[in-house]
């Protein structure tokens, strides 16, 4: 039987980023939507440059959170 060995948490590098992004967009958006869109623009950010700076992370984030609020109002 193997053991399966789990990973020590690391410490959540876009922490502040969360915090910025919840508080600018929490007139729009619940924080689970921040969360995703930070998670995809973290996973979006490896793939494309191999990196994922917590500024990358929260430009791209951002403007997600952005088009997001358009299509919302849009909808009225």
């Amino acid at each position: 039987m193997s053991e399966r060995i789990i990973p020590a948490t690391e410490p959540d590098r876009y922490k502040d980023v969360s915090a910025a992004l919840r508080d600018e967009f929490s007139d729009v958006h619940p924080a689970t939507t921040v969360t995703r869109c930070i998670e995809a623009a973290h996973y979006g950010a490896l793939e494309v440059t191999g990196h994922a700076h917590p500024g990358l992370v929260e430009r791209i984030a951002r403007k997600h959170l952005e088009v997001l609020a358009l299509v919302a109002g849009e909808r009225g």
